[in-house]
C-alpha cells in the first residue's frame, strides 16, 4: 500500500500527472526544492523535506535528503520488527514510493562548460536515494524513468498494489542507470585512457529487427558521454536501420572525411568497393561506381559534401541500401524519396572515436583508434614519384585504412581500380587488385612487403610507384626488385592493420 511519496525530480515531464493520481489516492506527497515549489504551484498538497527532517536545507541545496528522517523511512524493512521499532522511536515514517530522476550530467558533460560547471551537474541525493528505495524494492517502489509513470498508474489502479517483479524491475533500473551514470562521471574525472576497471555509459538508441544474421537479436546504443557521427545523425528517408547497416555507415562515412576534396564511397560488407574524388558530387560519384559496378549494387554510398539533384538522379538508377551525406539539396531529397525504401542518412557530425573495442570470449581489447595516416614519407628507390603519383599514393593510403587485411588498393587518377583484402596472405590480396584494376598507376600496402613478389606481380600490371610502410627485414628484396622494373617505392612508416 503506497501512503507516503518522496519526489524530486529534475526533469518535470509527467510529474504533475503522476503527482495529482497519487494525491487522488490519498498518498501524502513529500518534495524537495524546485520540485516542491513546481508541485505546489500547480495546486499539489505537498510537505517540503525540511518540514520532515526539521532541517533547513544547506550548502546551496546540496543537502537537503541526506538525513536519517528521509533514509530511515525508504530502508526500514517492513517485515523487520526491530527496524519498525526503532524507526517509530526515531519519529521516523516510512516511505513507500521515490520518484527521483538525477541531474543531467550526461548531457551537461558534453556542452561547452567549464569543469567546475560541469562537477555541479554530478547528483549526490538523488543517487543516494534511488540506490536506498532500489536495494529496499519489496518495500519501496522506485521511480527514474518517466515511461513506467503509466505502467504503475494502472497497477496501482487495478490492483491497489505494485506486483513483486516489477518492483525487482524498477530496483534493477536504479542499479542500470547508476553504473552508466557512474562510468560517464569516472571517465570524466579521471581523464585515463587505460583506467583499472573498464566503465562504459551508453543508453539504448533502438531495438535492431537482428543481428549480423537473422538468428541473432541485436540492439543499438550510443555513448551517453561523447559525441560522435554514428550517434548524431538524421534519418531522411526508408526503412528502419538493421545491424549491418549501422557498422557499414560508420566504415564509410568515416573514408570520405579522410578527404578535404569532394569525395565518394560505395561501401558493401563493410569494405570499399569504390572510392574516387571528383570535381563535384556527381563526377565523384561516377567514378566510385566506374570501380565496381557490381558490388555496388545493393550496397551504401557516402558523400563529404551536399548531395544535388543530379547526383540524387544518378543514385536512383540502381538499388542501395543507404545514402548517407552532410547534406540534402531539397530537389535531391525528392528524388530520393521517390524510392522508399531507400535509407537517406543526414550526418554532418565529424568521426570522433578515440577509441575502438573488440569483444572476445571473457574480455575486451581496447585501443586507440587510427587517427594517424603516415609517419614519415620516405622515397626508397632511384626513381622518385611524380606528384601526380604522389597524390594517388597519399589517396590510395587514405582508402586502404578501411579494408580488411591484408589489403592492397591499386589508384590511378583520384580514384580505385582495384581493392584486394581480407586475404590470408598480400600476394593473393594483390593478385586480385591488380586483376580487378587490369591497369592502374600506383598501388598501396596496409603493411610491409616481406616477399619481393608483389613487386614482381606490380610490375605485370604497369604499375609506376608502390607507397608502403616499410619495415620487413626482406625490405631491401622489395627495393631493389622496384629498382629492377623502374618503378618507385615510398616508405610511410605506418601499418594500418584491419583485422
Amino acid at each position: 500500500m503506497i501512503k507516503r511519496a518522496l519526489i524530486s525530480v529534475y526533469n518535470k515531464e509527467g510529474i504533475l500527472d503522476i503527482s495529482k493520481f497519487l494525491q487522488h489516492r490519498g498518498v501524502e506527497i513529500i518534495s524537495t526544492g524546485g520540485t516542491y515549489k513546481h508541485l505546489k504551484k500547480n495546486g499539489i498538497k505537498v510537505k517540503e523535506v525540511s518540514e520532515v527532517t526539521g532541517f533547513e536545507e544547506i550548502l546551496d541545496g546540496r543537502v537537503k535528503t541526506l538525513h536519517p528522517f528521509i533514509h530511515g523511512g525508504i530502508l526500514a524493512v517492513r517485515d523487520n520488527k526491530e527496524h519498525m521499532d526503532t524507526i517509530k522511536s526515531k519519529g521516523i515514517e516510512p516511505i513507500d514510493m521515490v520518484i527521483v530522476n538525477l541531474y543531467p550530467f550526461f548531457e551537461k558533460v558534453k556542452e561547452d562548460l567549464s569543469f567546475d560547471e560541469k562537477v555541479e551537474f554530478i547528483d549526490i541525493g538523488g543517487p543516494t536515494m534511488i540506490r536506498a528505495a532500489a536495494k529496499n524494492f519489496k518495500d519501496v517502489v522506485v521511480l527514474t524513468d518517466i515511461n513506467d509513470y503509466d505502467d504503475i498508474k494502472a497497477q496501482l489502479e487495478h490492483n491497489d498494489e505494485i506486483d513483486y517483479n516489477t518492483r525487482k524491475r524498477l530496483a534493477g533500473k536504479v542499479f542500470n542507470l547508476m553504473s552508466s551514470y557512474d562510468a560517464a562521471i569516472s571517465n570524466f574525472l579521471l581523464e585515463d585512457d587505460y583506467p583499472e576497471y573498464l566503465t562504459l555509459s551508453y543508453k539504448k538508441q533502438m531495438d535492431l529487427r537482428y543481428g549480423e544474421n537473422p538468428h541473432q537479436s541485436a540492439a543499438y546504443y550510443v555513448s551517453n558521454a561523447d559525441k560522435g557521427a554514428m550517434k548524431d545523425f538524421t534519418q531522411l528517408n526508408g526503412k528502419e536501420l538493421s545491424y549491418n547497416n549501422i557498422k557499414d555507415m560508420d566504415i564509410a562515412w568515416k573514408v570520405v572525411n579522410e578527404f578535404d576534396e569532394i569525395a565518394c564511397c560505395g561501401l558493401k560488407h563493410n569494405t570499399p568497393c569504390g572510392v574516387a574524388i571528383g570535381s563535384s558530387v556527381v563526377d565523384a560519384y561516377l567514378k566510385a561506381y566506374e570501380c565496381d559496378p557490381i558490388s555496388i549494387f545493393g550496397g551504401i554510398i557516402a558523400f563529404n559534401k551536399k548531395v544535388d539533384k543530379k547526383t540524387a538522379e544518378e543514385l536512383v538508377k540502381i538499388f542501395l541500401e543507404i545514402v548517407i551525406a552532410p547534406d540534402f539539396e531539397e530537389e535531391a531529397l525528392k528524388v530520393l524519396k521517390s524510392k522508399k525504401n531507400l535509407r537517406v542518412i543526414k550526418c554532418d557530425v565529424k568521426p570522433e572515436d578515440k577509441f575502438e573495442m573488440a569483444k572476445v570470449d571473457g574480455g575486451i581489447l581496447l585501443q586507440d583508434s587510427d587517427n594517424k595516416l603516415i609517419d614519415e614519407i620516405k622515397v626508397v628507390t632511384e626513381n622518385k614519384p611524380s606528384e601526380e603519383e604522389m597524390k594517388d599514393l597519399i589517396f590510395g593510403m587514405k582508402v586502404v585504412k578501411y579494408v580488411k587485411s591484408n589489403a592492397i588498393v591499386v589508384v590511378k587518377d583520384g580514384k580505385t581500380v582495384g581493392i584486394g583484402g581480407g586475404q590470408v596472405n598480400r600476394i593473393w590480396a594483390a593478385s586480385q587488385a591488380l586483376d580487378r584494376a587490369k591497369e592502374g598507376v600506383v598501388l598501396a600496402s596496409d603493411a610491409f612487403f616481406p616477399f619481393k613478389d608483389v613487386v614482381e606481380e606490380a610490375a605485370k600490371y604497369g604499375i609506376k610507384s608502390i607507397i608502403q610502410p616499410g619495415g620487413s627485414i626482406r625490405d631491401e628484396e622489395s627495393i631493389e626488385e622496384c629498382n629492377k622494373q623502374g618503378i618507385s617505392m615510398v616508405f610511410t612508416g605506418i601499418r594500418h592493420f584491419k583485422h
